[in-house]
């Protein structure tokens, strides 16, 4: 259970997260219960009816999670790069589908008309050869 010392040292955390989570809480009520652990659990007790259990229990929460601020930032920044790995695997298997879907329709385009096909791809290749010979001829 969390003591005098280290409820006095981290008060103001301890403070706003109470009232972030139990709202009905005053400033009153937690100035009655400052700096005394007893005090504060039954002031907490009395103004939301939960029990001292459930009260200690988010005050031990309170205190060892405010020193953990960097390992609750390092596990969020972890989930972040998990998500981010597995979106990038996923466009990555979208990318090759694609191109193994264009692969294959090229292919059957190529088996249905071989001779278009040869005609098509000399075409290319001598359009190609005629723009390379204009631009190392023109340096």
């Amino acid at each position: 259970m969390v003591n005098r010392q280290q409820l006095e040292g981290k008060w103001n955390e301890v403070k706003g997260r109470l009232k972030e989570k139990w709202g009905n809480l005053t400033d009153d009520d937690l100035v009655r219960g400052e700096g005394n652990v007893e005090q504060l659990v039954g002031v907490v007790q009395q103004k939301t009816g939960k029990g001292r259990e459930e009260v200690e229990r988010f005050l031990d929460e309170v205190v060892a999670g405010a020193g953990n601020a960097y390992q609750r930032a390092a596990a969020t920044a972890k989930d972040y790069a998990a998500e981010a790995s597995d979106a990038m695997r996923q466009g990555y298997q979208q990318a090759a589908s694609s191109v193994a879907a264009g692969y294959d329709q090229a292919e059957h385009t190529i088996r249905r008309n071989p001779v278009e096909s040869v005609a098509v791809a000399f075409g290319a290749g001598l359009i190609s050869g005629v723009l390379v010979g204009v631009l190392l001829k023109h340096r």
